[in-house]
């Protein structure tokens, strides 16, 4: 039964089941433990003396000054010779914890940008490759391992980066990561150690770029992209040693880096001796030919190309590489090592299982027909619904550009769009600079159902009815050439 503390008050009680398993110095321990972390015993306060609460309590002296002695320990009672023991002055009870904030409400049709589809991830096939990761794993692999990742996983990455993306890739300058955002991390933190503070960004671009570069104590300068990609001249005149681009896929304009800046990139890398981190973030998404190639084969010794499958998969298995510069081999891999000791190998053989096994290449052909079904929807939809909308950025990924009216309020057209449970997102968000452009939206259909991109386009047409005039390919040639690639 619960038993009064004497000198404590009536709001000071005690459990000690004398018929419980658990010893009653446990009990005793649980109950001053938790009498403090609520806040029942505040900091300072005096408590009975040994003897006192071992007559209260009616249990041995002993006991009361072992537990005194393990809470001392502790850090929860402090105790001095000849004075009292009382609670310590650092063991407060807890704060109270902040209101659980409202969850985000349900939204019918949620056009957000850089999200896979979620429903299509191949489960069937990742078990089986799992399954098989764990049957195959030898004792080596199940130790710390190379920082760099599992060997087989670096020799088929290699394989496959020389053959999809056309890279110049040794296994041995593959650094296995945990996707994207450990990539950019590890590659930053290297050209830090390299006396590289200032790092080009794209504008508009990642937004999370300026803020990687600003928490390492880097200086992030945005440098104006066009129809044609980063200006190159800019760049230069920039004073930046090192720029982080997305040239196969500018995210979020979604155009290209054209070749001819390609060339002027590649110059202004050899001549200041530049260093290019290419975001490699959803480059086998095409639909109008094969995918561009990645900058890294034209000159692997000043591109640090960053993949991962958080686009290709699913961004839940945190899994990605990076194909360094010898320069900056042994920085990447050294700072990977201190970082977390390498990343889960298990997962990293399902990846090369999965890959050897072509289920990797089934998948990304099937999914390349999805978004291109829900692309060819989104062109559909618009062109009834909001007919003067003009619409780019189609020809490879998941998300789309649409220019509004040059007068539009765009962050008032996202509002008004919610309130009526369509969640859309304005280039705004995505100029690291801050500086004014045209509004725009950047509209993602991978995570988004064909009914629903319907549905959002159909709730919301009349907001976007003040869009400029576009001379837009008719939907039948569109899913003509979707049909001729994919064949």
């Amino acid at each position: 039964m619960p038993i009064e503390w004497a000198g404590l008050g009536p709001e000071m009680l005690l459990r000690l089941d004398r018929s419980a398993a658990e010893p009653l110095r446990v009990q005793l321990e649980r109950e001053v433990r938790e009498a403090i972390r609520s806040g029942r015993l505040g900091a300072g306060e005096r408590l009975p003396s040994s003897r006192a609460l071992a007559a209260e309590l009616g249990i041995s002296r002993g006991l009361v000054l072992e537990c005194y002695s393990q809470l001392q320990a502790e850090g929860f009672l402090t105790s001095r010779s000849g004075s009292a023991t009382r609670v310590a002055a650092n063991a407060l009870a807890p704060r109270e914890m902040p209101a659980r904030p409202l969850a985000a409400p349900r939204l019918a049709a949620d056009f957000r940008p850089g999200v896979p589809d979620l429903t299509s991830f191949p489960r069937r096939d990742w078990s089986w490759a799992i399954r098989e990761s764990c049957r195959t794993a030898t004792p080596a692999h199940l130790g710390y391992g190379d920082p760099r990742g599992a060997e087989r996983l670096r020799v088929v990455l290699a394989g496959y980066l020389r053959r999809v993306r056309g890279t110049v890739a040794d296994p041995a300058q593959v650094v296995v990561c945990n996707g994207f955002a450990q990539g950019i991390n590890l590659a930053l933190h290297s050209l830090a150690a390299r006396g590289i503070w200032r790092v080009a960004i794209e504008d508009p671009g990642d937004s999370d770029y300026l803020l990687i570069c600003r928490q390492l104590g880097m200086e992030a300068l945005p440098v104006e992209i066009d129809d044609h990609g980063i200006d190159v001249n800019a760049l230069a005149s920039s004073g930046a040693r090192a720029v982080i681009l997305t040239p196969t896929h500018q995210f979020p304009t979604g155009s290209a880096l054209a070749p001819e800046r390609r060339r002027a990139l590649i110059a202004w890398a050899n001549d200041r001796g530049g260093v290019i981190v290419e975001d490699d973030y959803d480059a086998e998404f095409r639909y109008d030919r094969a995918p561009v190639g990645a900058l890294q084969g034209l000159a692997p010794d000043h591109v640090v190309l960053i993949g991962s499958t958080s686009k290709s998969l699913a961004p839940a298995l945190r899994l990605g590489w990076i194909a360094s510069p010898s320069v900056l081999l042994e920085s990447i891999t050294e700072r990977k090592r201190i970082s977390d000791r390498g990343s889960p190998t298990l997962e990293q053989l399902a990846l090369a299982t999965l890959i050897e096994s072509g289920r990797y290449d089934k998948h990304l052909r099937q999914m390349r027909r999805v978004y291109g079904t829900r692309r060819d929807q989104l062109v559909d939809a618009l062109s009834r619904h909001a007919p003067r909308i003009k619409l780019h950025g189609l020809a490879a990924g998941f998300h789309a550009v649409a220019d509004l009216a040059p007068d539009a309020d765009e962050h008032a057209i996202i509002n008004q769009a919610l309130d009526r449970s369509v969640g859309i997102y304005g280039m705004s968000s995505y100029r690291p600079s801050g500086r004014i452009g045209p509004p725009q939206l950047v509209l993602g259909f991978g995570n988004i159902t064909q009914a629903a991109i319907e549905h959002g386009i159909e709730a919301i047409g009349d907001l976007l009815s003040r869009a400029p005039q576009r001379p837009q390919q008719s939907l039948v040639a569109k899913r003509t050439a979707v049909s001729a690639k994919q064949a």
